[in-house]
């Protein structure tokens, strides 16, 4: 009985263990795939409205139709994985399931057949758009389940997220990189890119085949690490009522509803600032796609310092305050540029001053911006361990599928906004630079700046419900820890 006692706190120890730098790196190659699907998504409004002449409204539907269905599928999706039974783990068959479909749906998102009418159009981005996202949710929440699953360690799991948010930001400016000077870059028939047809076929051929390939190798590399996943009976049939209850149950816990709000919140603005920035850039600023690349360029610095930063801040500060500190720095300094032009205090696009003043603002909001999302992913694993002391349950998938929304909500529900409000402030099909309104103009520049601020100090307010500190988490961990001793010498006894 003395040895039981041993290996069940083993096993509760090697639950806090270190996770191998191989590891981290095969679950971050993942990133080509979100990043290529949220760079894809700048343009697809902008490629079905100016391109295709399907106005703002019928492609902010699409998205609204689009997002109604991750809104169901995601938590189902979720639930599906906690309590999915196969020999191969709960997590990596449906990751796999999910390379080929995701690959053809946004190949076909962006190849479109030749002649349709407006509501053919509309109807073709709403089919493959609905099928893109249900198949990367068959991805994303078992990959960021996966990533929750590795460790209980409190800064190892912010590590984990950590490597992957650094993976995100390297591959989106590098695809950013090869989408403006290599798939649309200016000529002297298109003075930005963005705005030549035939180019999409390479975006579409290029993307699927990024898509196919990083979630393969992402699967692929971290098999190995199924033996350290939390065990679910497979033997037990799943309890369809229960994972209802369990949803029920995190909807109920305040640290939770927080994060989603504050994590949906952030990835709409960033949405709605991916569609109508690259409005702005063109029809207000008159940039060229090559000169729209050092937008991607600044976020960089944030990339390398953010790991370190992090580890700095978390010394003084817990994951709520350094949130609610981070969002507002990303939010007043991503704005200022568009409410100085609001207010005519800014350079003249015939400046030579123009790129610095409108993107060293940037520069400093994007040099905390990966530490943002380093704490909501690592809220959520928190919330996790606090869902299995009230329950019971481990329900990573269902408390990611959030983070699964959100990122989808950065082309859906931004793009849904971002649809309308050009609707709203009557951005015009087949618009020419130079020959927009005053009204068009400010209009984008409000959704740009005010906007944009608004919805960052919103998520700063829903944070400040958020009840998860550090010495809280290690009082949880500690206690779940002789629940999984106590239950690991039962099974061995009973064996």
């Amino acid at each position: 009985m003395e040895n039981d006692s041993v290996e069940g706190a083993s096993e509760a120890i090697n639950r806090r263990r270190k996770v191998p730098v191989r590891t981290k790196l095969f679950f971050a190659s993942g990133a080509f795939q979100e990043a290529t699907v949220v760079a894809a998504g700048i343009v697809t409004v902008l490629f079905y409205n100016q391109v295709l002449g399907v106005s703002p409204a019928l492609c902010g539907t699409a998205f609204l139709i689009a997002s109604i269905v991750d809104g169901v599928t995601d938590p189902l999706v979720g639930a599906f994985s906690d309590h999915f039974r196969c020999r191969w783990g709960r997590r990596h068959p449906l990751m796999f399931a999910a390379a080929l479909p995701a690959g053809i749906a946004f190949y076909c998102l962006y190849q479109p057949i030749e002649g349709l009418s407006e509501m053919g159009y509309f109807a073709w981005l709403s089919v493959f758009l609905v099928l893109m996202r249900i198949s990367i949710t068959f991805y994303n929440i078992p990959h960021d389940a996966l990533g929750a699953e590795l460790t209980d360690d409190y800064d190892e799991r912010s590590s984990i997220f950590g490597y992957n948010l650094v993976a995100v930001a390297l591959t989106a400016t590098l695809i950013v990189i090869i989408t403006n000077f290599l798939i649309f870059p200016s000529t002297p028939e298109y003075a930005n890119g963005y705005l030549n047809e035939s180019r999409y076929f390479i975006l579409a051929s290029l993307g699927a085949v990024t898509v196919v390939v990083s979630i393969l190798v992402c699967t692929l590399g971290t098999m190995d690490q199924i033996p350290h996943i939390h065990n679910v009976d497979i033997s037990r049939k799943v309890d369809y009522g229960k994972m209802f209850r369990e949803l029920g149950s995190l909807v109920r816990n305040p640290s939770y509803l927080s994060t989603c709000l504050s994590l949906l919140t952030i990835y709409a603005s960033l949405g709605i600032l991916g569609v109508v920035s690259t409005y702005a850039y063109i029809y207000v600023y008159g940039l060229s796609t090559e000169q729209m690349t050092i937008a991607g360029v600044m976020k960089m610095p944030g990339v390398f310092i953010a790991l370190p930063l992090l580890a700095w801040l978390s010394r003084e500060l817990d994951k709520r305050r350094i949130l609610m500190m981070t969002t507002a720095i990303t939010g007043i300094f991503g704005a200022l540029p568009h409410i100085l032009k609001m207010l005519d205090w800014f350079p003249g696009n015939e400046s030579s001053f123009l790129l610095v003043a409108l993107f060293l603002p940037m520069l400093v909001a994007t040099l905390v911006t990966p530490v943002t999302s380093i704490i909501l992913d690592s809220q959520l694993v928190d919330v996790a361990d606090v869902h299995e002391y009230q329950t019971g349950s481990r329900s990573e998938g269902v408390v990611f599928s959030v983070r699964s929304f959100a990122i989808k909500a950065t082309s859906g529900i931004g793009g849904l906004l971002a649809g309308f409000g050009l609707s709203f402030i009557g951005f015009p099909e087949k618009a020419e630079v130079g020959n927009l309104s005053e009204e068009t103009l400010t209009g984008l520049l409000f959704m740009n700046g005010p906007l944009y601020l608004m919805l960052y100090l919103l998520a700063i307010f829903f944070m400040t419900f958020y009840k998860i500190d550090r010495k809280r988490h290690a009082e949880i961990l500690a206690e779940l820890e002789t629940r999984r001793d106590a239950a690991a010498l039962e099974k061995q006894a009973s064996d």
